[in-house]
């Protein structure tokens, strides 16, 4: 290995425009991007240049050509530009370390997969190359692919093209320009249900690069910030009084000069820096929204992106789904939920924990995805993490933690008010609940675990039990206030605790290999 290309890279048109130019007259030609065929690399920097060199030419030349378009200028009849592919050939299942749950063909084959935004996830696409080098000891594989890059999906962070054109160029705009295509973004890979032609490679990763591109453009508008600002564990609640206590005590870290978070973020961007750290170029371009999005995010950012990010989902299963779908893209190292649930149990007090283990998935969200029958295992490192944060926390261990903890299975729902269905037969919610050994009932954890599992994410639960509507205490507005004020910041100081422990574990420890099928890709 000489750490470098193989070969110099053979230039040519871009294979899709080759033909288009061929149709059209020298007047309506437009600039083409560059088609880079594929090279060989034996060094994991080296094929990520190559990448930037490909993303960054495609779509300067789509965003050029853009502003020509919306200037009013004849652009030609349909313009193109493509994403970056990487690809592996191995002839042999040898590898070098078999305690990794990523990093790896399952079998011998070749391997693809496309890819966009190095510049927000290079370091993670370095990660995968090196081992696969290391793992395989076969050199990559790095061109342009024959996926096209939809327009939309090159706009810069505050462009607003489309609001400048009129209705007459913004149907022009369906016909010059590629649009996003469903088809190239469904989960058919993650899900296990992906067929592979005859003679097409295997996939190399979970996420091909349209599908990408789709949810980082969804998580700005469901969370109000840019996925720049998004870190490697992130905590979900069901409710604004956690999101207010982290924003407290987001700002109070931001005073403190030597804290391992150098920036606090909110919806629209809006950035508090650590104190003595100079503003960074574009943090005056935010702006707080004038009202929250529907599932705000606010981050507490590490420069090696291993902070903090938290969102508030709402009540549903339906926002849980939604917004796991798009943050897994992102490749966290772990997402917890924290929140409020009903208490089962009798013996349970109001303010207790409740560690799930297990989960009822009566949320219905996932069935089609991810059938019932497919257990949702609990995931060691990530129990003894939050069972740990308790006890650091609580200054409680041992048989003295079991007076306010129970580990158990959480049961979530899509029907906020089951308790008001009527009996049908020996199918009441209580006698299932009852019958599964539940010990709490929400209506999202279940999804969020799910998902975890489906997308390969390590997840966890810790609820607080907030009401007991089987035993007659339910939530009234003067108690709910009292428990609030008592119970959320500890709560919320356990959630973090647990990321404080995650955090020191190794990310090939924390992706158990619990959460990998018999023929996983190889990309983390």
């Amino acid at each position: 290995m000489d750490g470098g290309p193989a070969a110099p890279a053979p230039v040519a048109p871009c294979r899709h425009n080759r033909r288009l130019r061929q149709k059209t007259t020298k007047a309506r030609m437009t600039v083409l991007p560059l088609y880079i065929a594929p090279t060989r690399f034996d060094d994991a920097d080296a094929a990520l240049a190559q990448v930037r060199r490909i993303y960054d030419g495609s779509i300067a030349h789509l965003r050029g050509t853009l502003q020509r378009f919306v200037a009013g200028e004849d652009v030609g009849d349909h313009v193109r530009a493509c994403y970056p592919f990487v690809r592996v050939h191995t002839s042999t299942v040898a590898r070098a370390d078999s305690r990794l749950a990523y990093g790896f063909v399952a079998r011998p084959g070749t391997y693809e997969t496309t890819l966009t935004r190095p510049d927000l996830l290079g370091n993670y696409y370095r990660e995968q190359f090196e081992l696969l080098l290391r793992n395989h000891g076969v050199a990559l594989e790095v061109g342009t692919s024959t996926q096209p890059i939809p327009v939309h999906f090159s706009f810069a962070e505050h462009d607003h093209i489309e609001g400048s054109m009129t209705p007459e160029r913004r149907l022009q705009l369906r016909d010059r320009f590629d649009l996003p295509d469903l088809a190239a973004m469904d989960d058919g890979i993650a899900n296990g249900t992906h067929q592979v032609r005859r003679g097409e490679p295997e996939p190399l990763a979970l996420f091909t690069a349209p599908r990408v591109d789709y949810s980082l453009h969804r998580l700005r508008h469901y969370t109000g910030t840019t996925p720049e600002h998004f870190q490697n564990f992130v905590l979900f609640t069901n409710y604004q009084f956690y999101i207010d206590e982290f924003i407290q005590l987001g700002h109070r870290l931001m005073q403190d000069e030597g804290g391992e978070y150098d920036a606090f973020v909110e919806p629209g961007n809006v950035v508090t820096r650590r104190v003595g750290e100079a503003a960074h170029p574009g943090d005056e371009l935010a702006s707080a929204p004038p009202r929250l999005p529907q599932m705000p995010a606010y981050h507490l950012v590490r420069g090696d992106s291993s902070g903090i990010t938290m969102v508030n989902i709402g009540v549903g299963p339906s926002n849980a789904k939604t917004i796991t779908d798009h943050i897994a893209v992102l490749r966290p190292h772990a997402w917890l939920m924290l929140g409020h649930c009903a208490g089962l149990r009798n013996s349970q007090q109001l303010g207790d924990y409740v560690l799930a283990h297990g989960y009822v998935r009566e949320d219905h969200v996932l069935d089609e995805e991810l059938p019932l029958w497919v257990p949702i295992p609990p995931l060691a490192e990530v129990q003894l993490a939050l069972e740990q944060a308790v006890a650091d926390v609580t200054r409680l261990s041992g048989y003295e933690l079991k007076k306010i903890m129970r580990t158990g299975t959480v049961a979530s729902t899509d029907n906020r008010n089951w308790e008001l269905l009527p009996s049908r037969g020996d199918s009441t919610p209580e006698r299932r609940f009852s019958q599964s050994r539940a010990v709490a009932l929400d209506m999202e954890s279940a999804t969020i675990a799910a998902n975890g599992f489906r997308f390969r994410v390590p997840y966890g639960t810790l609820l607080c039990v907030s009401d007991k509507p089987l035993h007659g205490e339910i939530k009234l507005p003067g108690m709910a206030n009292t428990f609030y004020r008592e119970r959320v910041d500890q709560h919320l100081r356990i959630g973090m605790r647990a990321i404080e422990l995650l955090r020191q574990e190794r990310p090939g420890r924390l992706h158990s290999r619990k959460l990998r099928s018999f023929a996983e890709v190889a990309f983390q």
